[in-house]
């Protein structure tokens, strides 16, 4: 239990290492979806490049900040 409660508080992957075998990361599963989700969206290099160029933008300061409400305004979707 006190494995599990420090992946669960800190968030953070453990790796855990036995004599012999390989070793193996106990996380979160919401991280590992997310992990999977990166790897996914970064598989083709077109797609990489337009995220990692966003991401440049993002980190430089050059985008413009909107509401959600503008968002979907702007999209034409509804609130549910």
């Amino acid at each position: 239990a006190d494995v599990w409660d420090r992946v669960e508080d800190t968030q953070e992957p453990l790796i855990v290492e036995r004599r012999g075998h390989q070793a193996m990361a106990i996380l979160p599963a919401e991280e590992l979806e997310g992990l999977r989700e990166t790897a996914h969206l970064l598989r083709s290099p077109r797609n990489a490049a337009r995220l990692l160029t966003a991401l440049q933008r993002a980190l430089r300061g050059h985008t413009k900040s909107i509401s959600l409400e503008d968002l979907r305004a702007q999209l034409g979707v509804e609130k549910k």
